[in-house]
């Protein structure tokens, strides 16, 4: 979901609502208000009324399979209840009541065992667990909210008769839920939820808003992964004083070298927290924070902690004030800072253990090449021990080399070396975002994967042509171009496909030519748009073949240009490049 934090990003909520629909700003949209319940979600499927599986969300695709786990929980019904559809998939938010969450903790300490910090921590081991007979034991409950899948029977006309319908199936549905008719009534429920927040049998952490009308949810459809029909109303992150103990720095991959406040453990935002970003040295120089200082830690959600402030008045004369390393903690090299850039970096590159732990552990994650139980201890152990140089080393690991680590005998060693194996079969856009090229995130190494097609025109391609792919400015054009300048960067490549590492070739998928009536014309789109957001036009306009590029040339077929268009629309009206409007871009979608 999108978040909203405060009263003008739920009025801007809405407003967008409005103007995609083509209403009037005094035509009020009804909305469905829920607490925001902070547990774990989870699907469940449906097959002539009976549980069939229970599954995590995991990264929005693949989650995992915890059926055992949940058919111990009373509150899922295992067979449902009067006239069900043949198929139902129903979403919900596992949870562990408050009064249940202290009573386990208690327990946990009465064996000696680690009690668990927040509910929501407690619900999600619970339902990890090898063994069911132990989630059982837990005191874990349910709240259902939506409906994904669905064969058979007629389908709920809003959000709320979902709710009573699943309701009448034998599913717990939260009594806090309230149908609202406009913005203020959201504002009203909002005060009146965060006011009875701490009275509440379980913890929420905001409220989510739903359009009601299903009809009209799937008029106003997605954004990326978020639905633009919901939003999630956040209460204000919560915030606690406690003492920075020292800063060290850490390594990145990319040897950015980053200072980390270590803290007095302090119990803030539901975790105890004991260490938090302080991003670069500017921002250490903007706190003016220094070690033994009492500072203000803000935790929002799942947000890496962060100091907010300096509490100057309780500074001590033996505070001690923060220097940049001008070494590599890890390695010894020296430490530079780029010209007009706020990170220091080390210099060392693959000499440096950190830049090589860090770079094979994004190699190996679930983004990149997807490389299951090769996790970050391992690949600590397996570059402490000299096993590991570079990526491309992974792939002439040998069982031998891996039983014996810690924590990995055979049968583990094993399953790694499998999931190594299974890695090798890959798509252009994963491979080229786990070489962990600077500043290529997923979007731009799929844009440069479906630019170029293959990695041998990639490689060849020189700054400007680069600069034509969308989302590739000068900065990552550079970058680009000098990794596959690098020897060694190139030997490692090399290496990597010797080993057998591939993806089907984009230049041999056969393409219907009729599905691509756009193909060969070259758009730039620039301004708001009220219909949609730019990044799903772009993406419209691409499923259609069409190039979308960051800058107009005298090759741009047209501009696109919402309100408040700038100096893009300057450029292509000095070039005489047509432009078109909103109504303009809605015609070029017909042409399918």
């Amino acid at each position: 979901l999108d978040n909203a934090f405060t009263d003008e990003d739920v009025q801007e909520f809405t407003d967008r609502i409005r103007r995609f629909l083509g209403l009037d700003q005094d035509q009020d949209v009804v909305i469905t208000a829920e607490p925001k319940i902070d547990g774990l979600s989870l699907s469940l499927t449906y097959e002539d009324g009976v549980l069939q599986r229970a599954a995590t969300r995991g990264d929005g695709k693949t989650g995992e399979d915890i059926s055992a786990n949940v058919r111990t929980i009373s509150s899922v019904p295992l067979q449902l209840h009067g006239s069900y559809p043949a198929l139902l998939e129903v979403r919900g938010e596992i949870f562990m009541p408050l009064e249940g969450f202290g009573a386990f903790n208690e327990e946990a300490v009465r064996l000696g065992e680690k009690p668990f910090v927040n509910p929501r921590n407690a619900a999600a081991g619970s339902l990890r667990q090898l063994d069911s007979s132990l989630t059982a034991k837990r005191p874990l409950d349910i709240y259902c909210y939506a409906m994904g899948a669905m064969d058979g029977g007629e389908e709920p006309v809003s959000q709320f008769d979902t709710l009573e319908f699943l309701g009448s199936l034998g599913f717990k549905i939260n009594p806090e839920i309230r149908r609202v008719e406009n913005v203020g009534a959201c504002y009203q429920y909002y005060l009146e939820m965060a006011e009875k927040r701490a009275s509440l049998a379980y913890e929420i952490d905001g409220i989510v808003y739903k359009v009601d009308s299903v009809d009209l949810q799937k008029q106003l459809g997605f954004v990326s992964r978020a639905p633009r029909w919901a939003a999630a109303h956040k209460f204000p992150a919560q915030e606690e004083m406690t003492r920075l103990l020292e800063v060290e720095f850490q390594v990145g991959r990319t040897g950015a070298v980053t200072p980390v406040a270590r803290l007095e453990p302090v119990f803030v935002g539901g975790v105890t927290v004991s260490n938090a970003t302080l991003h670069n040295m500017d921002e250490v120089e903007r706190l003016d924070v220094r070690a033994g200082d009492t500072v203000v830690v803000r935790r929002a959600g799942d947000v890496i902690p962060q100091i907010v402030q300096v509490v100057l008045s309780k500074r001590s004369k033996s505070s001690k004030k923060i220097q940049s390393p001008a070494n590599c903690p890890v390695c010894s090299s020296s430490v530079e800072r780029e010209q007009d850039a706020a990170v220091y970096r080390c210099t060392g590159g693959l000499v440096c253990a950190a830049q090589r732990k860090e770079a094979i552990k994004h190699f190996a994650s679930r983004k990149a090449m997807d490389i299951d139980g090769l996790g970050d201890k391992l690949v600590e152990q397996l570059v402490d021990a000299q096993l590991l140089d570079s990526a491309a080393d992974l792939y002439s690991l040998q069982l031998g080399s891996l039983v014996g680590l810690e924590r990995m005998a055979e049968k583990s060693a094993n399953n790694v070396l499998s999931g190594i194996e299974q890695s090798k079969d890959t798509s252009f856009a994963r491979f080229l975002f786990a070489l962990g090229i600077r500043e290529v995130g997923e979007t731009t190494a799929a844009n440069l994967a479906e630019y170029f097609g293959t990695l041998e025109k990639l490689r060849a391609a020189s700054e400007e042509e680069l600069l034509e792919v969308d989302d590739v400015g000068p900065v990552v054009a550079r970058y680009v171009s000098r990794f596959f300048s690098s020897q060694s960067n190139v030997e490692i490549l090399s290496s990597l496909l010797a080993a057998g590492v591939s993806w089907p070739d984009a230049a041999g998928v056969a393409i219907d030519e009729r599905s691509l009536p756009l193909k060969g014309n070259t758009y730039v789109l620039t301004g708001t748009l009220d219909s949609m957001p730019r990044d799903e036009a772009k993406q419209r306009l691409q499923a259609l073949g069409a190039r979308i590029t960051g800058s107009v040339s005298a090759k741009t077929t047209a501009l696109v240009a919402g309100d408040k268009a700038g100096s893009k629309l300057v450029k292509a009206e000095k070039l005489g490049i047509p432009v078109l409007g909103e109504e303009g871009l809605l015609k070029l979608f017909e042409v399918q």
